[in-house]
C-alpha cells in the first residue's frame, strides 16, 4: 500500500512576498485541507541557517549573497517564518533544509522513511527552485511523486509551464489542486 504525504515547501513569508499571486495561498489551503481530511501527513519544508550562516559558502551563487547581509541569528525573524495563511497545525512536521532541494542538508528522508511514506505530493515556491530540485532528488530516491501544478509558483510563468507540462511528467504525475483534492 502506498502512503502519501503533502510537502509544503518554502512557503515562508519572505518567499511568498516575492511572488505576488493573491490566489496562491487560498489554493494551497485547499490542498492542505484535503490532505488533513484524508489523513495524510502535512510536512512543511523551510530553508534556514544557523546564526552566522556556517552552512553557506561564498562560492554558492544562490545563498552566498546572504553572507554579506548576515546580521545576527539566521532564521529568527518574521520573514523566515511559514506564512500564517498556511501555518502548520499541531502534529505537522517542519523540516529545515540548507539548500534548494527539500532533501539537501535536512532530515526529510529520515522523517519520510520512519513514517513509511513512499509517495510525495509536492507544492511550493518556486517551481524552478525547490520543486524542481526535490522532484529530481525524490525520483532518484525512488519515491512516487505527484506535483500539484497550481500549488507551485514561479516568477517566470513560462518556466513554470515548461516544467509542469514537459519536464515533471517524466518523473511525476502532474495535476491541479482541485483535481487532487476531489480524489481524496
Amino acid at each position: 500500500m502506498t502512503t502519501h504525504a503533502l510537502l509544503v515547501m518554502d512557503v515562508q513569508r519572505a518567499v511568498v512576498d516575492r511572488y505576488p499571486d493573491p490566489a496562491y495561498l487560498p489554493r494551497l489551503r485547499v490542498a492542505i485541507g484535503a490532505a488533513r481530511a484524508g489523513g495524510l501527513p502535512v510536512i512543511y519544508v523551510v530553508v534556514g541557517f544557523r546564526p552566522g550562516y556556517p552552512e553557506v559558502s561564498s562560492r554558492n551563487k544562490m545563498f552566498g549573497a546572504m553572507l554579506a547581509r548576515a546580521t545576527g541569528a539566521a532564521g529568527s525573524d518574521e520573514a523566515t517564518r511559514i506564512h500564517p495563511d498556511v501555518a502548520p497545525e499541531p502534529g505537522d512536521v517542519i523540516v529545515t533544509k540548507r539548500r534548494v532541494s527539500a532533501f539537501a542538508g535536512s532530515d526529510l528522508d529520515m522523517v519520510l522513511r520512519a513514517g513509511d511514506i513512499d509517495h510525495l505530493v509536492l507544492t511550493g515556491i518556486a517551481t524552478s527552485g525547490v520543486v524542481l530540485s526535490t522532484v529530481r532528488q525524490a525520483a532518484d530516491l525512488d519515491f512516487g511523486l505527484t506535483v500539484l501544478a497550481d500549488g507551485c509558483l514561479d516568477a517566470d510563468p513560462e518556466v513554470h509551464r515548461v516544467l509542469t507540462d514537459k519536464v515533471f511528467p517524466h518523473q511525476a504525475d502532474v495535476t491541479t489542486v482541485a483535481d487532487w483534492a476531489a480524489a481524496r
